[in-house]
């Protein structure tokens, strides 16, 4: 008889995690706490450790590439005088690593993910937050706040930061405030001055800051992502909030005249209180029993190295590995859930240390900064390459 895995969570993680299921062979059932299937946020930039998965899953198709830039190059510059520090070509990834570096929409990407579980025959059940687990021996159970209880064979729970199935697995405390905060935007490509009609990633590094700019929707927008140091009061669960621009004004302090008109430029801003957990010390961090975390639940990753939703798709393309596998007679479901975390836990621990080391660096002042900026003049390309991560 079939297998069936419940995933919590209908975002990235979670519908990779249901489609990961279906292509082990396994039927999938996914929960939404919201009332439809969709995405928010902006930008998002796809290195080929992920861009390959997604290839294998034969998502890279016409319809994906129409929405999906593949930016030229990444170009790092001084964010007070503006020069230009080290660039690293990105157009020949695909001959370097097998797979494309991609930027798209958040939305873009939910959206082929979701068109692709529709298709494979994953039940989406909207309007139902996980609310309570119970493990066992030979089931998992899941009780959403609508509906009645289900039960199947493995929990997933990709319920993000705010997870509520992490505690069965952790039974550990809240995430914690970094002290960081992202402000998000778009601006239609058509109302930017020419010289500001990026085609590249580009990133200003600045005492305290730092601003990021990549096209998304095929060009059509660009998405900027500026990140300064400061608290928000409030419940830091509503990560998505209208944002003052000129509070953001004040925060990133003295920056190059290019970055601050790319800045005013920006239509309307909604910002985000970034916080995360320390870095995963153990396999048991990821699974236990018959249910497994991925993604943000299991390793939520400070932005500084572009690889928060990578991290969840490499997670389901394991999680893909290892169910298909257990069977029940050879391999047992407790054992399999293990050996992915077994298989993911260093690194992804080493993906979330690195993110937050790039945090101190973008953000440097006095001569930490001025040390920074020599070895970027230096060794340029060696520095912003990742052959580590984007090898898989």
């Amino acid at each position: 008889m079939s297998q069936e895995l419940l995933v919590a969570g209908g975002g990235i993680g979670g519908l990779a995690a249901a489609l990961a299921a279906r292509r082990a062979g396994w039927e999938a059932r996914v929960f939404e706490q919201a009332a439809e299937f969709s995405e928010v946020g902006a930008g998002i930039q796809l290195g080929p450790n992920v861009t390959r998965i997604l290839r294998e899953w034969q998502l890279l198709d016409a319809a994906l590439e129409q929405v999906a830039s593949r930016p030229s190059r990444l170009c790092v510059r001084d964010g007070v005088d503006g020069q230009e520090l080290a660039r690293l070509a990105l157009d020949d990834f695909e001959q370097r690593y097998g797979a494309p570096y991609l930027t798209l929409h958040r939305a873009d990407l939910h959206a082929a993910l979701l068109a692709a579980a529709r298709a494979q025959g994953v039940r989406l059940h909207a309007g139902r937050k996980v609310v309570g687990v119970a493990d066992s021996e030979v089931a998992v159970r899941v009780r959403p706040d609508a509906g009645p209880e289900v039960e199947a064979d493995a929990l997933v729970g990709a319920d993000g930061l705010w997870s509520t199935v992490r505690s069965q697995v952790c039974g550990d405390a809240a995430p914690q405030a970094t002290g960081h905060l992202a402000y998000r935007g778009l601006v239609p490509d058509a109302d930017l001055p020419a010289a500001q009609r990026a085609r590249d990633v580009t990133v200003w590094l600045a005492p305290r800051m730092h601003l990021v700019a990549y096209p998304v929707r095929g060009g059509a927008f660009l998405n900027v992502v500026c990140v300064v140091e400061g608290r928000v009061a409030g419940d830091p669960r509503s990560w998505d909030e209208s944002a003052v621009a000129a509070e953001l004004e004040t925060a990133v302090g003295h920056i190059a005249g290019e970055a601050r008109e790319l800045l005013r430029a920006v239509p309307a801003w909604r910002l985000w209180s970034l916080h995360d957990r320390e870095p995963v010390t153990r396999a048991e961090e990821l699974a236990r029993g018959r249910i497994a975390l991925l993604g943000d639940a299991a390793h939520p990753l400070r932005p500084y190295l572009a690889q928060g939703a990578g991290m969840a798709i490499e997670d389901a393309r394991e999680l893909e590995r290892v169910l298909a596998v257990a069977d029940g007679r050879v391999l047992d479901v407790p054992t399999a859930l293990r050996r992915y975390a077994l298989s993911r836990w260093q690194r992804v621990a080493e993906v979330q240390r690195r993110s937050r080391r790039n945090g101190a660096i973008f953000h440097a002042a006095g001569p930490v900064r001025w040390g920074r900026n020599l070895a970027l003049r230096a060794r340029g390309a060696a520095l912003l390459d990742q052959p580590w991560l984007y090898g898989g």
